[in-house]
C-alpha cells in the first residue's frame, strides 16, 4: 500500500497520537500487565523449544534439617515445614528424601524482551529496553493475580523454557538489552535461578532488576541486594486483613522488606494496585503514602496500578479513572513528590514532573518514552535534581 492509498486521517496521525493508540491498545491486550509479552505455550519469539513439565530439579541450600527427614524452608515468612514427599506453599519447593530441592531453576515459563516502563520503572534507565523472566510458582495466593495461569501452577503443568543461567545471559547479549528483569511471576519462588543468573548479568555489565511481592526472609533477600540495581515492590495494600484474605500473607513482612532494600541502596519503585472498594479507602491510602515519606523519603517513585477483573475477582469492574485520581491526589497532598498512573494511557500522571517548578522532564504514553528532558539528572528549566538512574 503506498501513502496514496492511505486514508487522511491515518496521514494526519501526529507522534504522539500514534503512541496514544499503540498504547492504549498494548494495555488492553495485556490487561495493562503483560502486554506483549507472551508464554511459551502460546507466544513466539521462542528463546528454546518449549516442553510442558520441563523440570530442572535443583538442591537448595535454603532448608533447615528437623528430626525424621523433614526440612524447614528458609526463604519466604511462611517457613514452611516440610516431611518427605511435601512441596511448599510456593508450589516449587520440595523435600526429596530429606533433602531439598527447588523445581523452577533454568526453566522459565516467561521470557521476553520489553520496554522497562512494563516492568514498572520510570527512573531507571527510561526507554531502555529489559529482558524478563519468570517461572511458575508463588508463596502467595493473590486472588486478583493477573499471572495465576503460571505463578500459582506446579512447574509440571505449564510449558517451560530451557533456558540456565549461561544461555538466558547469550540471549540477553543478542537481544542488546540494559538489563534483566526477574518479573510479572515471583523471584522468590525461583530464588536460586535468579541470584546465579544475577551473578552472571552482573558481571557481564548488565543491570539486574526485580519486581517482587517483597515476600522473603531477611537473609536471602539481603544477599540478593547485593547483586540488585532495582527493585519495584508490590505493596498491595496497607491494612493487615486486606493482605490475610485476599493475598494470603502478612503485610509486616512486606514493610521489613522494603526497608531493606532501601538500607541496602538498591534503587527503589513502589506499585500498589487499586481495587475498589477493597484496598482503596482513603484513610489507608493516605497511611501508606506518610509511611512511605517517613521511613523511605518522599522521592521514591509511587505507582497506583489499575485493577482488572482476574482470577477469583472476576466479578469486580476496573478501577475507574477517578478513583486512581484521587489517590494520587492523596499521595501528592501526603508529600510524595513522583506518584504515577499505571495502566491509563494518555494519563497525566505518566509524566515526570519536575517538583519544583512542574515542569514535564520525561513525557510518557503507555509503556512508551515520548519525550526525554532532563539534562544530567536534573530539568531543564530550573535546574532541580530528579532522582533515578538516567545513564
Amino acid at each position: 500500500m503506498n501513502a496514496e492509498q492511505l486514508s487522511p486521517s491515518i496521514l494526519r496521525l501526529s507522534r504522539r497520537d500514534f503512541l496514544r493508540r499503540s498504547a492504549a491498545g498494548c494495555c488492553l491486550l495485556g490487561l495493562g500487565g503483560l502486554a506483549g509479552w507472551s508464554f511459551p505455550a502460546r507466544g513466539e519469539d521462542k528463546p528454546s523449544p518449549a516442553a510442558k513439565g520441563l523440570i530442572r530439579p535443583r538442591r537448595s541450600p535454603w532448608f533447615r534439617e528437623l528430626e525424621g527427614g523433614s526440612l524447614r524452608c528458609l526463604l519466604c515468612p511462611k517457613e514452611c515445614e516440610l516431611k518427605p514427599g511435601d512441596r511448599g506453599s510456593c508450589r516449587v519447593r520440595v523435600n526429596r528424601s530429606g533433602a531439598g530441592y527447588t523445581l523452577a531453576y533454568g526453566n522459565p515459563a516467561l521470557v521476553r524482551e520489553g520496554p522497562v516502563e512494563q516492568t514498572p520503572f520510570y527512573h531507571f534507565l527510561p526507554g531502555s529496553r529489559t529482558l524478563a523472566i519468570s517461572t511458575a510458582g508463588c508463596p502467595l495466593a493473590c486472588k486478583f493475580c493477573e499471572t495465576w495461569a503460571m505463578a500459582l501452577t506446579e512447574p509440571e503443568e505449564i510449558y517451560n523454557y530451557d533456558l540456565p543461567p549461561a544461555r538466558a545471559l547469550e540471549r540477553a547479549r543478542a537481544a542488546g538489552v540494559a538489563s534483566l528483569s526477574y518479573a510479572f511471576g515471583e523471584p522468590a519462588a525461583f530464588y536460586e535461578y535468579m541470584a546465579d543468573l544475577a551473578e552472571q548479568a552482573k558481571a557481564a555489565g548488565l543491570s539486574n532488576l526485580v519486581q517482587t511481592s517483597g515476600y522473603l526472609q531477611f537473609r536471602p533477600l539481603k544477599e540478593l541486594a547485593s547483586l540488585l540495581d532495582g527493585a519495584n515492590v508490590d505493596l498491595k495494600g496497607f491494612d493487615p486483613a486486606f493482605y490475610r484474605e485476599y493475598v494470603g500473607g502478612e503485610l509486616k513482612p512486606v514493610l521489613d522488606s522494603i526497608l531493606l532494600l532501601r538500607e541496602q541502596g538498591v534503587h527503589l519503585e513502589i506499585t500498589n494496585i487499586l481495587i475498589p472498594p477493597l484496598n482503596d479507602n482513603p484513610e489507608m491510602i493516605g497511611k501508606m503514602c506518610r509511611w512511605i515519606k517517613k521511613e523511605l523519603g518522599p522521592d521514591v517513585p509511587l505507582h497506583f496500578s489499575r485493577f482488572y477483573p482476574l482470577y477469583r475477582l472476576s466479578n469486580l469492574p476496573p478501577t475507574s479513572v477517578p478513583a486512581l485520581d484521587r489517590a494520587r491526589k492523596t499521595a501528592l497532598e501526603a508529600g510524595l513528590r513522583y506518584v504515577y498512573v499505571s495502566r491509563v494511557a494518555g494519563h497525566p500522571g505518566e509524566d515526570t514532573v519536575c517538583p519544583a517548578c512542574g515542569e514535564i522532564v520525561i513525557k510518557r504514553m503507555g509503556f512508551f518514552v515520548d519525550e526525554f528532558r532532563l539534562e544530567k539528572g536534573r530539568c531543564p528549566k530550573c535546574a532541580t535534581s530528579v532522582p533515578g538512574r538516567w545513564s
